[in-house]
C-alpha cells in the first residue's frame, strides 16, 4: 500500500499568526478555536457560518492549550494553560482565574518569567494534561521541559521532565498507551499508561523524524489510531500508522505547521511565521494562516476537563 497524499494550496482563514498553536473542536456548537500565542490572541470561528465568522480575544498572556470543562458553557469560560499555570480563561472578560501555579519554591518567579505553556489535552477520565518549556522569545532553549497533570481536585502533579520542546499528546484507544513529543530530538515517544492512577511508564521511541531540519510539533489521533503529526519546517502534516509507518502526507503551501486538530473528517491546521521569507517568499506567502482538508476519517473524541 502507498501512501496517501491531499494538498492544500490555499488557507480557510488568513490569521497571519506568530505563533497559530493550539486548535480545538466544539462538536456541540461546530466550532473552532485556536490561539497566537506571541500576539496573545485567541480566534473562535462558527464553522457553520465560516471564517467571515471569526472573533478574536485578546488572552492578556501567551495560552498555549485550551480545553472545555464539564459542566461549564464553553462560550463564557475555558480551561487554559497559560503563561505560568493552569487558569479559567473567560472568554468575555479576558480574566485568567489560576486553578494551579506551575513553579514553586525559591526559583519559581524566575521560572514563571521565562518559560510558558505548550501544548496539552484532556485524556477520558477528564485529566488536563499540559505541557511548559523555556519560551525561546525570552531565553535559550534547555532541558527542562516538562509535563503536568491535573486533577480533578486541582492538584497539579509533575509527571515527566527534561524534555526540550515537549509537544503533542495523545491516548490510543484502549487507554493503554500515550503519546508524546518532544521536537528538538525529533522524537515522538510512547509510554504504558495506567489510565487509573495517570501515571507513565516505559519509555520508548514510537517515530523519530529524521529529516534534517524538521521538527515533529502538535499532532492528533484519528479513530483508527494513526498519528496525524505537524511537521514545522516541512510544509506538512504526516500520517502515522500505529505500528509507527508513515502511511499519509497533507502538503501545505508554507513551512512552518504546528498543530492539527479534527472537526468531523475534516482536519485544521495552524501555522507559524516565516523565518526566513526572503529565501522562502512562496511559504511568507501563507505563514501563520489556518488550513483545512478533508481526510476522509473522524479523529477520537474530545473529553472535557473535570474539576470538582
Amino acid at each position: 500500500m502507498g501512501v496517501q497524499e491531499w494538498t492544500v494550496k490555499q488557507a480557510y482563514y488568513p490569521s497571519r499568526c506568530s505563533l497559530g498553536e493550539g486548535p480545538y473542536y466544539t462538536k456541540e456548537r461546530h466550532e473552532l478555536r485556536y490561539m497566537d500565542i506571541n500576539n496573545k490572541k485567541l480566534f473562535i470561528i462558527d464553522l457553520n457560518k465560516g471564517p467571515d465568522s471569526v472573533k478574536i480575544i485578546d488572552t492578556k498572556q501567551p495560552i498555549g492549550v485550551t480545553a472545555n470543562i464539564e459542566g461549564v458553557d464553553s462560550s463564557e469560560v475555558i480551561l487554559a494553560g497559560a503563561k505560568d499555570g493552569v487558569t479559567k480563561f473567560h472568554l468575555k472578560t479576558g480574566e485568567h482565574e489560576y486553578v494551579a501555579k506551575y513553579w514553586t519554591g525559591p526559583d519559581a518567579e524566575e521560572k514563571a518569567k521565562r518559560m510558558r505553556s505548550n501544548d496539552g489535552a484532556v485524556d477520558t477520565d477528564g485529566r488536563f494534561w499540559v505541557e511548559a518549556f523555556d519560551d525561546p522569545t525570552i531565553t535559550e532553549l534547555k532541558e527542562e521541559g516538562c509535563l503536568f497533570r491535573l486533577d480533578h481536585d486541582g492538584t497539579l502533579h509533575t509527571v515527566f521532565e527534561s524534555m526540550t520542546i515537549p509537544n503533542g499528546i495523545t491516548w490510543n484507544e484502549s487507554d493503554s498507551t500515550m503519546f508524546l513529543t518532544d521536537s528538538p530530538p525529533q522524537n515522538v515517544y510512547a509510554f504504558d499508561y495506567d489510565k487509573k492512577t495517570g501515571s507513565i511508564s516505559n519509555q520508548r521511541v514510537f517515530y523519530h523524524h529524521d529529516e534534517e531540519g524538521v521538527h515533529p510539533d502538535g499532532h492528533a489521533m484519528d479513530v483508527e489510531g494513526n498519528i496525524w503529526h505537524a511537521c514545522y519546517g516541512g510544509s506538512k502534516v504526516i500520517r502515522i500508522s500505529p505500528q509507527g509507518v508513515v502511511t499519509g502526507v497533507i502538503h501545505l503551501p508554507t513551512r512552518n505547521i504546528t498543530c492539527p486538530t479534527f472537526a468531523g473528517t475534516e482536519l485544521f491546521i495552524t501555522s507559524a511565521e516565516e523565518d526566513e521569507p526572503d529565501k522562502f517568499p512562496e511559504s511568507a506567502k501563507f505563514a501563520g494562516n489556518l488550513f483545512k482538508v478533508d481526510v476522509g476519517i473522524e479523529g477520537m473524541p474530545k473529553y472535557k476537563a473535570r474539576l470538582d
